[in-house]
């Protein structure tokens, strides 16, 4: 998750935070006790909800990757993009599924003008005079 996904390349703060000793001791007092500010604890807690709401999406992502790649193992050839330490031919690994809609996804989208989400893109497209292909990429 973390080398497909980047799900914990979060980027999320607030200048509400203090820096956290990583070494705190028992006896010494957790340096959230100190903010006795009401804004600052909801600027904190709101960084907090932010940042494991990223990390959520990122496991519905890796998840998904993981039914793609097995949903779609048996139908793809040579879809072995990334190093696997055991390679297996009957599965593709979710970062080689990764790697293939990450070059494939406009095309795919072009490829399906009914869908809701090639509207949408389609719509916010400004030339109306490129080919249809190349208007979603």
């Amino acid at each position: 998750m973390k080398q497909v996904t980047h799900a914990f390349g979060y980027r999320f703060w607030s200048k509400s935070m203090l820096k956290l000793n990583r070494f705190l001791r028992k006896e010494e007092a957790h340096p959230l006790e100190a903010v006795t500010n009401e804004q600052a604890r909801q600027r904190i807690q709101k960084a907090i909800q932010a940042i494991e709401g990223f990390v959520m999406c990122q496991c519905y992502a890796m998840g998904l990757l993981q039914l793609i790649a097995l949903q779609f193992s048996g139908r793809t050839s040579g879809l072995c993009f990334r190093y696997l330490r055991t390679p297996s031919r009957a599965v593709v690994s979710e970062a080689s599924a990764a790697v293939y809609l990450r070059k494939s996804i406009f095309r795919l989208f072009a490829q399906s003008p009914h869908l809701s989400i090639t509207k949408i893109i389609i719509s916010k497209q400004e030339n109306t005079d490129v080919e249809r292909d190349s208007l979603v990429s």
